[in-house]
């Protein structure tokens, strides 16, 4: 709650500036909310990033070394360093979204806008294929430099459409409610992303490993030109995948830039901060509920972020599914797009700590399951399935729980406002690290199984492998995620924030609301909320305006 010399000031302002519309009166039977429109818009606009980073979490690796036919190290390389890229765009775009004016058409809007056409072309750009006499040096920087700049362009976009969430207005209830809906776009735009991309190269990665078996049965000539003609259709392949992606990249941030628009609320005026950096980075990491929940999702997104990143090559060298990876991968995000209203349902019925330990859990018999069953399709299919269940929790929770712990820092420091892009920028450095981090450690882990064996024996091009490869995958396949699963599921059991806080938050916010408006405007005559205004958010909003725009952490 604010200070009573907060609240005094305040409501002063309130009365002699005249910022509430004439028209405008709290509706108390009638609670304004966010039109399923608007959510939807809101929802669209996470297709981009999740769609675009499951494709390079599936892809990217295996186009590296199986396509490109760059060694093992370049590729580490080229992942670690493009996501070590984020840990420095990351906070800083989030600062500079922070530091950023309210414009006409928003302060977080235009940053989703004017990223879009680069990152665009920067993720076409990423899947195309230099001429093979082209220096593998060159090579290397190329796709260094493509991966990085397209990392650049999604944090532009992913910050601020991230903060957005607390500038949609209405309720807790409507702000869980547009966060499930955005969470089952999201998934979608996995299932989306990664189906077109698996429908288009799979089956010519399975025509690439069948001209490798060939390579034993016939003539050294007849076996490299049609070894040589599937990479070259392979290639092609990637290049109009990623030309498809791309448009519904473009799409989708249209739809968001028109069907959203910004809603300031008492504790988020929209704003720019005052403060240096570093004293914004101090105030926020001694947050304990956000910190505990950061190292929770690192954890979480690593476990997963490595199995993704290893599951095609697993299947395709591993468990002998060679072209059927990608009908998994879909069955998967299938299975996890349908588990999102559950979990909506089972989060608001039993709370989100709970169903995030269970909902992690029930992934870790499936791996341990993934690593014994070999060349059984339908086995396959009914353990990706309960990796689904499970993949729907970690989109949702962690998001869901979010901005809680923001409300929760926003409630404990009142005069500390325009910080959510930092919060949000954090929290998106955090999963791009943990994804870089669980990729460059499978890929090197090819090259040289660190602490486990000398040498894993892979080499780009080659058709058969070393057993050791083998038993490599197994590993990162089941119990190096599993670990950090239980590390990740203890941390959200000791999470602060449990539904007793959040009813006692929701309870200070509408105290809030309710003192933020003159008395005399609570007993005019009710009007129905939207025919006082355009909009039920721009009511919201406007009822528990304050001016606190000139306010300074203390």
């Amino acid at each position: 709650m604010l200070p009573g010399g907060h609240e005094d000031a305040g409501l002063h302002r309130l009365t002699q500036e005249g910022d509430l519309p004439q028209r405008g009166v709290v509706c108390r039977e009638e609670k304004p909310g966010l039109t399923l429109c608007r959510k939807v818009c809101y929802a669209v606009g996470g297709i981009p990033y999740q769609m675009t980073s499951n494709v390079l979490g599936f892809f990217l690796q295996i186009f590296l070394l199986d396509v490109v036919q760059l060694e093992p190290f370049h590729v580490s390389l080229i992942i670690f360093l493009g996501r070590a890229w984020d840990a420095v765009t990351d906070p800083a775009i989030g600062f500079l979204v922070s530091k950023s004016p309210r414009r006409k058409y928003g302060k977080l809007v235009p940053w989703i806008a004017c990223s879009m056409p680069f990152g665009v072309f920067c993720y076409c750009m990423t899947w195309s294929t230099l001429s093979d006499a082209t220096p593998t040096s060159l090579k290397f920087l190329w796709y260094l430099f493509m991966y990085s700049f397209f990392q650049t362009c999604m944090t532009c976009h992913h910050v601020p459409y991230s903060s957005l969430t607390m500038f949609l207005g209405g309720t807790q209830r409507d702000r869980d409610s547009a966060t499930a809906y955005r969470m089952g776009l999201e998934v979608f735009s996995t299932l989306l992303g990664s189906g077109i991309q698996g429908q288009i190269v799979g089956g010519y990665h399975a025509r690439m490993m069948n001209s490798c078996y060939m390579s034993n049965e016939t003539l050294p000539n007849t076996s490299t030109y049609s070894l040589m003609d599937s990479v070259e259709n392979t290639r092609r392949a990637y290049v109009f995948a990623s030309l498809v992606l791309g448009s519904i990249y473009c799409l989708s941030c249209l739809i968001l830039i028109f069907g959203v628009r910004e809603q300031p609320g008492p504790l988020r005026p929209l704003g720019k901060v005052e403060l240096p950096f570093a004293s914004c980075l101090r105030m926020i990491m001694g947050h304990k509920p956000y910190t505990q929940l950061l190292c929770g999702f690192l954890f979480a997104s690593l476990a997963f972020q490595i199995t993704q990143g290893i599951f095609a090559f697993f299947c395709t060298h591993a468990a002998g599914l060679a072209g059927k990876f990608q009908h998994l991968v879909l069955i998967m995000l299938v299975t996890a797009s349908l588990s999102i209203p559950f979990w909506q349902h089972f989060l608001g019925r039993f709370g989100k700590k709970t169903a995030a330990s269970l909902g992690l859990a029930l992934i870790i018999p499936a791996l341990v399951a993934i690593t014994q069953v070999m060349h059984n399709f339908l086995a396959f299919v009914f353990l990706v399935i309960i990796a689904g269940c499970s993949m729907a929790v970690l989109y949702l929770l962690p998001w869901s729980m979010l901005p809680d712990a923001v409300d929760d820092f926003m409630l404990r420091n009142p005069s500390c406002l325009n910080l959510e892009a930092l919060f949000y920028s954090f929290y998106v450095f955090f999963n791009k690290f943990a994804g870089g981090l669980a990729v460059g450690i499978s890929t090197l882990s090819l090259q040289k199984t660190i602490l486990l064996f000398s040498f894993a024996g892979y080499r780009a091009g080659d058709c058969t492998y070393n057993p050791s490869i083998i038993l490599t995958l197994q590993l990162l396949m089941a119990p190096v995620p599993i670990s950090l699963l239980l590390i990740a599921i203890i941390i959200f059991c000791l999470h602060p924030i449990d539904e007793d806080r959040r009813k006692q938050m929701r309870m200070e916010m509408e105290a809030m609301g309710v003192k933020d408006v003159p008395w005399d405007r609570l007993t005019k005559p009710a009007v129905r909320c939207w025919d006082a205004l355009p909009s039920a958010t721009t009511l919201l909003s406007a009822l528990l305006s304050l001016d606190l725009r000139t306010s300074k952490c203390l």
